[in-house]
């Protein structure tokens, strides 16, 4: 496919979330009165839902199955603006499914994902894509994948800007052999630590993480620190920002890693500077806390630009 301006392909997990919020501290071992959502979801699936609602031409590569729940997604997909047309339907396996249980601030505690048909999506599927994938602005991807599909991309597109997210401390670790690819990597503070094995309590102890991947050859560093903010390391410039939410309450953290990337990908499309950069990015963050689900549908410029509005550190 030719493409007379940028665009972002995006390359990893779409799952169906499954996200049960307690209305009262959550009991152990018990049944917990809430509310249940269902909506669409996956790393790889909110970054591009993310990018599409900045108007962004975003392709997403992924595996979803033949069933109800791959419908849902190629049709929640189709309705964010996302293009869909390397989303490949596989007949032998069902779609992702992501089931997570929330307390009563919107604070994930614990999760369950069947993501196996993200093993589908191998260096063959992905070849399918390379036209595409050459041509590209930017190419993001996560742990989600495959060590052959992780092999592939990085092997292939060595020369191109590549984002990457951790995902989470069990998957992260996926990514080690192939970081002196990695242009961005976004990760959080316990994801971090499971990479480098060590501890990052502190902006000190951060900043010693940050030289361990700037030494396997990782550019840009971003750490999420949830209410805390982001610590950040690119070339000399190191530190924490962090905005101030003021009352506005957060109902799910689960999607604003993810809106968080989107926001540095798209500063990155339009050449900003670090700090502008950072501060658009955990202002996307902050609109997408303020919904129920892991993405904001009102996620835009102009609410982006509204959350920026307040003061920040």
């Amino acid at each position: 496919m030719q493409s007379d301006t940028p665009f972002v392909a995006v390359v990893g997990g779409a799952n169906v979330d499954i996200h049960g919020r307690a209305h009262a501290p959550l009991i152990d071992h018990d049944s917990n009165p809430g509310d249940v959502q269902v909506a669409a979801g996956g790393v790889a699936r909110n970054v591009a839902e993310n990018l599409a609602r900045l108007e962004i031409d975003t392709r997403l590569v992924t595996t979803i199955g033949d069933d109800e729940h791959g419908r849902m997604l190629l049709q929640s997909g189709r309705d964010a603006g996302i293009d869909i047309d390397y989303v490949q339907q596989i007949e032998s396996a069902p779609t992702s499914t992501y089931l997570s249980i929330l307390d009563t601030s919107g604070e994930m505690q614990v999760a369950v994902s069947d993501m196996s048909i993200i093993e589908e999506l191998s260096a063959e599927r992905l070849r399918a894509g390379r036209d595409m994938l050459e041509q590209a602005a930017l190419i993001i991807f996560d742990a989600n994948l495959a060590d052959e599909a992780l092999a592939w991309l990085t092997e292939t597109f060595s020369d191109q800007v590549l984002f990457v997210d951790t995902v989470s401390t069990t998957k992260a670790p996926r990514v080690i052999p192939y970081l002196a690819a990695v242009h961005t990597l976004k990760t959080s503070q316990i994801e971090a630590e499971a990479l480098a094995e060590l501890e990052a309590s502190t902006e000190q102890q951060l900043r010693e993480i940050a030289q361990w991947f700037h030494t396997r050859g990782v550019q840009r560093l971003f750490v999420t620190l949830g209410s805390e903010g982001v610590f950040y390391s690119v070339e000399r410039s190191q530190g924490i920002l962090r905005l101030n939410r003021g009352q506005r309450e957060i109902l799910n953290t689960g999607g604003a890693g993810d809106a968080f990337l989107a926001g540095l990908a798209y500063a990155w499309l339009e050449h900003w500077p670090l700090d502008r950069s950072v501060l658009f990015a955990l202002a996307a963050a902050d609109v997408t806390l303020s919904h129920t689900g892991a993405n904001n549908p009102e996620l835009s410029l102009a609410t982006i630009n509204a959350s920026l509005e307040g003061p920040h550190d």
